[in-house]
């Protein structure tokens, strides 16, 4: 059977980095896909963990043969999910995650349908800002900027399928893990799975 296609999308602040590592950790049947991107890497983070990291000409080259699911530029990077591998993946009945904004999620949605969008919420605005502002990296400016991105982001959580609201990261966690839980639950997903039982069933 066809793996899942799980989508979790976040304002920046809401602890969805956390969460995915904690999901990924305590659920080995989902894998993360890992983006492109052509930007250096940063003091710590390796090639093939943190992201794929490429050229421009490798990048421009994937995006003439089709091979990623949505990309884009931002601050002069490029960055992409790879279609290919995604589409690998769940041929072979694995399940995959994708760590995407919303305008992401639009452009997977139009090629998987059926993929399972989770939107992070913070408990509030104002806790927002206190964690936003808790980081201590931040000018005012800055976080101000972030704020309002957030509520930019907010408007966009009617598209997703399931909405999660960390206030405590383990409950968050446990929602989180229901949904996967839940997915490979359904009949279509049951059905598929167990094919032989089904059919002899009636």
């Amino acid at each position: 059977m066809a793996g899942h296609l799980y989508i979790v999308a976040a304002p920046s602040g809401t602890g969805k980095t956390t969460l995915v590592r904690l999901l990924l950790e305590n659920d080995p049947g989902i894998r993360l896909s890992i983006s492109y991107t052509t930007r250096a890497p940063r003091a710590g983070e390796e090639d093939g963990r943190e992201y794929h990291f490429v050229g421009v000409p490798d990048f421009l080259a994937k995006i003439g043969t089709g091979d990623f699911l949505e990309w884009a530029e931002v601050h002069g990077n490029y960055y992409g999910t790879s279609k290919t591998w995604i589409e690998a993946e769940m041929a072979a009945g694995r399940d995959v995650l994708l760590e995407i904004d919303w305008q992401g999620a639009q452009q997977v949605r139009k090629i998987f349908p059926a993929a399972i969008g989770i939107f992070i919420l913070p408990p509030s605005l104002a806790e927002l800002e206190r964690r936003l502002s808790g980081r201590g990296t931040d000018s005012a400016e800055t976080i101000a900027r972030r704020m309002a991105a957030a509520r930019d982001e907010m408007r966009h959580m009617a598209e997703f399928d399931y909405v999660i609201i960390n206030d405590d990261l383990q409950q968050a966690l446990g929602d989180l893990l229901s949904v996967a839980r839940a997915s490979r639950l359904s009949f279509k997903a049951q059905s598929q799975r167990h094919a032989a039982l089904f059919a002899n069933l009636f």
